[in-house]
């Protein structure tokens, strides 16, 4: 099966990384389109489908970066194992998606395998989207890595999601909530059948919500997938010492380190990267040390992430449908300031804004809401009437970035945190805007 021509630039072709990526942009009409027709097609032309590693997918509503970089984490530092892990979307460089053994993947590899798959594209006479050719990409490139193991993050859904083109040896599904719903669908079991698409017949199917829809073991059963879920499949429970212990399969690993924020969602995150873990051969051998150091070692930017700047605390998160607000609400609440909270908040025009800031609003004495200027994010005056319908304050409405941040930091007094969330532009552009990247 051919792997394509070589990778050096032809005739036509952009020279850079920077370049492909603005050519993908305006390649296809549409930003989504859900199906592995096309995917397959290219992807068979590249001889990647069927990797010699071994590939874990991970799909769900929320926690899939956190469990996925959590993966990676465990499969290197506790298994000593390489790793290729692709993620989406990145806080500010493309090159955050593809991981190769714990570092980003660089421009020139990158530009290569882009380019190949546009070969393969041409020849298949195809059409792909900046996800699809992106995801081929990745699979390009991970296969001439000769990683151990690749972790595959769904972008949307998962039965029809491009990463589905590679069926994974282990499937994991964090948990199902509603988002997406424009194209998934309200109705929690349809989520839930979209999600078990990456489920395989014989292969292990872990399942991270401890009160998962019934849609979700149904579709398993359907397929013959073996369920390893919190309960039946594993345990956790606290250490006296403020430690905590996972078992599961016949193994046990105790000493493990609190997450760094409390709340269900960030243990049980840990608990099911671990679940997926202990499906692998090399698990067996991992001890308790080095699976704590591992999970101790484990980062996920842009994700609860907390920043001390002089007397203020910043709480950044990434968190943009109501199930992550939800846990936000959650750790601002285990979490309290010593002084106010303010939030500076912005959204996606897809996102329904109102739940979204419902969940947080209990939380939050003050609101700050900048006006994005993108056409496909929610205008600073409908945030505002979000806040107001959630019986909010907002302090200032409108400005640019910048100067809504000026204002925050001119407003703020010691004590106080400011939590920055809605969307992974919104924490991105306030890490800029700060010198934080």
């Amino acid at each position: 099966m051919s792997v394509g021509p070589r990778s050096g630039a032809q005739p036509g072709e952009p020279a850079d990384l920077a370049g492909w990526l603005a050519r993908l942009e305006g390649a296809h009409p549409a930003a989504i389109e859900l199906g592995l027709e096309r995917v397959s097609a290219v992807g068979e032309r590249l001889g990647v489908l069927e990797p010699a590693a071994r590939v874990i997918t991970v799909a769900g509503t929320n926690g899939k970066g956190s469990v996925a970089r959590t993966l990676e984490a465990l499969l290197r530092r506790a298994a000593g194992l390489t790793t290729a892990l692709y993620t989406s979307p990145h806080l500010h460089r493309f090159n955050e998606r593809l991981r190769l053994d714990g570092a980003e993947a660089a421009d020139a590899p990158l530009a290569a395998a882009i380019a190949r798959v546009e070969r393969a594209r041409a020849q298949a006479g195809v059409r792909l989207t900046y996800f699809e050719h992106t995801t081929l990409a990745a699979f390009d490139l991970f296969q001439r890595s000769g990683a151990d193991t690749w972790i595959l993050e769904v972008g949307l859904g998962g039965r029809l999601d491009a990463v589905n083109a590679v069926a994974p040896d282990v499937a994991v599904v964090t948990g199902i909530g509603r988002d997406h719903t424009d194209l998934l669908g309200a109705d929690l079991a349809g989520i839930a059948r979209e999600k078990a698409g990456i489920f395989r017949a014989g292969r292990p199917a872990v399942i991270g919500q401890p009160d998962a829809p019934a849609a979700l073991h149904e579709a398993a059963a359907a397929i013959g997938a073996a369920v390893v879920e919190p309960g039946t499949g594993f345990a956790t429970g606290e250490a006296g010492d403020g430690s905590w212990w996972w078992q599961g399969g016949g193994l046990r690993w105790s000493g493990l380190p609190a997450p760094q924020v409390p709340g269900a969602a960030a243990r049980g995150n840990a608990a099911t990267a671990l679940a997926a873990f202990a499906q692998l051969p090399e698990a067996q051998r991992a001890d308790s040390a080095s699976v704590a150091a591992a999970l101790a070692g484990a980062r996920v930017p842009g994700r609860l992430e907390r920043i001390p700047d002089g007397g203020l605390e910043w709480l950044l998160d990434v968190a943009h449908n109501a199930d992550g607000a939800a846990e936000l609400a959650e750790v601002l609440a285990a979490l309290p300031a010593a002084g106010r909270c303010l939030a500076v908040f912005a959204v996606a025009a897809r996102k329904d804004a109102g739940t979204v800031v419902a969940a947080v609003q209990p939380q939050v004495d003050a609101w700050y809401l900048p006006e994005p200027g993108e056409a496909d994010m929610r205008s600073a005056a409908e945030a505002a009437e979000a806040v107001a319908a959630a019986g909010g304050r907002t302090a200032l409405c409108g400005l640019d970035l910048a100067a809504t941040l000026a204002a925050v930091q001119r407003d703020a007094r010691s004590g106080d945190r400011v939590v920055v969330f809605g969307s992974f532009r919104t924490v991105a552009a306030v890490q800029t805007q700060q010198g934080w990247e």
